[in-house]
């Protein structure tokens, strides 16, 4: 027999999962649902893509509600489940939850009503209703950024719950997260100085060399809790399972950076 211990089957991995959920609460259950809404709204808009064709680049394309609606889907998936390790008021925590699902809600919406009418979801400001579409982007984009810190402070200030590796992933995720939420805002900084100075079409070029960074680096907090919870299912010791998670993190970084110099390479 191996020495190497054996992860659960996924029929025990799929129980303990809907254990999980039987134990969640409501606000938990609601952002669950609304993230697995989001990532079908995603695959939908690939199939719409895969029919109706256009560009897959560009400030006008089916790309951007698929990616959109996958990404934050996964990451209110995410969210909802990681930030049930970290040590925050449990009425704060679900203010916190439901603002940030519902403004999910709202990215994702306007980015896919705008490829619908064949328009820019950034940057336009052509007529009122486009501005007030941009505008909803742009206030929506910086309550992100408030929520997910205030989670990403609390897992620094107190040690996160969770099995071994958890509190590290978590640590480690929030700050490859903070990474991708800043290289957002740096890429909607730029585009609205462009677009100020009357250079609309340059604003949807001028973030290019940002965008491998901010995808890679934003779903972190999904793939090294993830990695820490399946090899918490495993014989593994507290000592090798860190070791492995660290290693993680480290390669996590490393792909970052690559992104970053990939972006900055091809723009």
């Amino acid at each position: 027999m191996s020495a190497v211990p054996i992860a659960m089957s996924p029929a025990r991995a799929a129980v303990s999962v809907l254990a999980a959920a039987r134990r969640a609460r409501p606000v938990e259950r609601a952002a669950c649902a609304v993230g697995a809404a989001l990532v079908v709204s995603g695959l939908f808009h690939l199939g719409v893509f895969a029919v109706a064709g256009g560009p897959w680049d560009g400030p006008v394309s089916w790309r951007k509600p698929f990616t959109f609606g996958v990404s934050f889907g996964l990451t209110l998936l995410a969210v909802a489940w990681v930030t049930s390790y970290v040590r925050i008021g449990a009425r704060a925590r679900a203010v916190l939850l439901a603002l940030f699902t519902a403004d999910c809600v709202l990215e994702v919406t306007g980015i896919t009503v705008q490829a619908w009418r064949h328009r820019p979801s950034h940057f336009d400001m052509e007529t009122p209703a486009d501005s007030a579409i941009a505008l909803s982007l742009a206030v929506g984009g910086a309550l992100l950024v408030v929520v997910l810190s205030t989670f990403a402070v609390a897992a620094f200030r107190h040690r996160p719950g969770g099995p071994a590796g958890m509190p590290l992933a978590l640590r480690a995720g929030f700050a490859l997260l903070m990474v991708g939420l800043l290289s957002g805002a740096a890429m909607i900084a730029r585009g609205v100085a462009d677009t100020r100075t009357g250079h609309q079409e340059a604003a949807y070029h001028s973030t290019g060399d940002l965008k491998p960074l901010h995808g890679v680096s934003l779903h972190a907090v999904l793939v090294l809790p993830a990695l820490a919870w399946l090899i918490s299912r495993t014989g593994w010791s507290r000592r090798r399972r860190e070791r492995v998670v660290r290693f993680a993190a480290a390669l996590y970084v490393v792909a970052a950076v690559a992104a970053l110099g990939w972006g900055l390479a091809t723009a």
